[in-house]
C-alpha cells in the first residue's frame, strides 16, 4: 500500500473543555478556582501537541512509517469559537499556533482574527510544562480531570452519533425523492 496517499487529522475540541471546567470552577467559587477559568482548553491542546511532537517529531515507532512514505497525522483544533464573552474572541486561534496544525474556525472567529487577531508565530511549542501546571492547579482546587474528560467524551460521541443519524435520514430522504 502507498502510505503517502493517506492523510489524517486528530481532532481536539478546545472550547468544550473550558465550558465544562469553567462550570465546575464557578461551583467551587474560590479566588484560586475562578482565576483558572478559560485556561484549560488551551492547556489541553498544548499538552496534546507535546504528545504529537513526541510521537511524530522525535523518532520512535513513527520513523519506520515515515521512511515507508507515511504522512504525519496532524492535530486539528476544533470548537475554536469562544463561548464565554469574557474571553478574547480570538483566544483559541492566537494561543494555538504551531507547525502542522489545522484550526477549524467558525465564520465569526475567522472575521475576528482577520479584524483584530494578533498571530505572532508559534505559541504552542515549548509550553507543555506551563500547560501541565494549569492541569495540576485545576486538580489542586478540586477539579476531577478524569471525570471532565469522560463527560466530554460521552457528549462528543453522542453529538457525532446524532449528526450521523441525521445525515443518514437526510440521505434516505433525498434518495427516496430521487426515485419519484
Amino acid at each position: 500500500h502507498d502510505l503517502s496517499t493517506i492523510h489524517s487529522v486528530a481532532s481536539f475540541f478546545v472550547s468544550r473543555v473550558d465550558t465544562e471546567i469553567d462550570k465546575r470552577l464557578e461551583k467551587i467559587g474560590s479566588g484560586q478556582a475562578l482565576g483558572l477559568r478559560g485556561k484549560a482548553g488551551v492547556a489541553n491542546a498544548r499538552l496534546a501537541y507535546a504528545a504529537y511532537q513526541e510521537v511524530f517529531e522525535r523518532g520512535g515507532r513513527y520513523t519506520a512509517l515515515e521512511s515507508a512514505g507515511a504522512r504525519v497525522q496532524r492535530p486539528l483544533w476544533a470548537s475554536t469559537g469562544v463561548k464565554n464573552p469574557d474571553y478574547s474572541d480570538t483566544l483559541y486561534v492566537t494561543e494555538l499556533v504551531a507547525p502542522h496544525t489545522v484550526n477549524t474556525m467558525p465564520e465569526p472567529t475567522i472575521d475576528a482574527v482577520a479584524d483584530h487577531g494578533q498571530v505572532k508565530g508559534d505559541t504552542v511549542t515549548g509550553t507543555a510544562a506551563a500547560a501541565q501546571q494549569v492541569f495540576d492547579d485545576l486538580e489542586k482546587v478540586g477539579i476531577d480531570l478524569a471525570d471532565v474528560f469522560l463527560v466530554l467524551e460521552n457528549e462528543g460521541v453522542e453529538k457525532f452519533v446524532d449528526a450521523w443519524t441525521q445525515l443518514l435520514a437526510e440521505t434516505r430522504k433525498q434518495l427516496g425523492s430521487a426515485d419519484k
